[in-house]
């Protein structure tokens, strides 16, 4: 129990595991689609179902002009004799790509509205505070049906599900450090000197709170992820045959006995890169914000 214990307390201090993890993922989001031999949505139906680490006896691989070899699939096939890997590696770059874009307008979106409401106060802050108590009590998964009922399904609207959901994680917090802020001497000065609200709000108060936003959004981003990946479960997200991981889950559940690798192997990719971002949130809160230990 004691070797676990230290084991955690390391990999809290020294991120070095989670952070190659995602370094991985990164690279096999730039590059990987492009090295693999295989289509992601076309697979041979013979070859369905192979394990891990199978050869198929139906396809084959050119590796040279005059070399041609049988397919090796190194995390087996799925129903549709299409290649796990392959579909694991693209989906990791349209997952990357719908949080990245919803991480990064959630939170500009949210920095705004926690400044705004913060440096006014007042009646503005009422109403602005009140708002994000009425969205904090709508359930997720209800604005995710509503809206994909509304303008159908696609990457677009879970796009727009996922910012809906990030910027109010930034909104109480900002808030509270711009209610700090401005009353610092500095922001006093800054007004004597007939610097305007917007002015004050981008070059004094915002490096101020740019370290908890970049803990803040880290800290999100898993969150983010494993929304996506529900979405795409219960087929309100991202649809087949685009290999979604939580599409990839979906298609699998029906073989679990039979093909268990078929699910396992992108729930698995989730577990991974959620806990790795969960580690290496704590890692940079610790380091550029202890303050923010109390959001848990």
């Amino acid at each position: 129990m004691n070797y676990i214990k230290l084991g955690w307390q390391f990999l809290r201090r020294y991120p070095v595991i989670p952070i190659f993890i995602l370094i991985l993922l990164l690279i096999a989001a730039a590059i990987g689609p492009y090295v693999t031999p295989y289509e992601r949505d076309i697979g041979n139906i013979a070859d369905r179902h192979l394990s891990l680490f199978s050869t198929s006896e139906h396809t084959t691989i050119q590796v040279s002009k005059d070399d041609v070899v049988n397919g090796f699939h190194l995390l087996g096939t799925d129903h549709a004799g299409r290649d796990i890997f392959t579909r694991l590696l693209h989906g990791s770059r349209i997952s990357l790509m719908v949080v990245a874009i919803s991480i990064t307008t959630g939170m500009a979106f949210g920095l705004t509205f926690a400044m705004i409401s913060g440096y006014y106060g007042g009646i503005v802050d009422e109403v602005l505070m009140r708002i994000v108590d009425v969205w904090n009590a709508l359930p997720f998964l209800m604005v995710a049906l509503v809206l994909t009922l509304i303008f159908g399904r696609g990457l677009n609207i879970m796009i727009l599900v996922l910012f809906l959901v990030a910027w109010v994680n930034f909104v109480r917090i900002i808030r509270a450090q711009i209610l700090v802020l401005k009353e610092m001497d500095y922001i006093a000065s800054a007004k004597i000197c007939g610097a305007s609200d917007v002015r004050i709000m981008i070059k004094h108060l915002f490096p101020g709170i740019l370290n908890s936003a970049v803990v803040i959004a880290t800290l999100n981003t898993s969150g983010l992820i494993l929304a996506e990946s529900t979405l795409s479960f219960v087929g309100a997200g991202i649809q087949p045959p685009t290999p979604a991981w939580g599409v990839m889950v979906n298609e699998g559940r029906d073989y679990l006995s039979t093909a268990w690798w078929q699910s396992m192997v992108p729930s698995g990719a989730i577990f991974l890169v959620v806990i790795s971002l969960n580690f290496l949130g704590d890692w940079l809160r610790d380091r550029l914000d202890p303050r923010l230990r109390q959001v848990d």
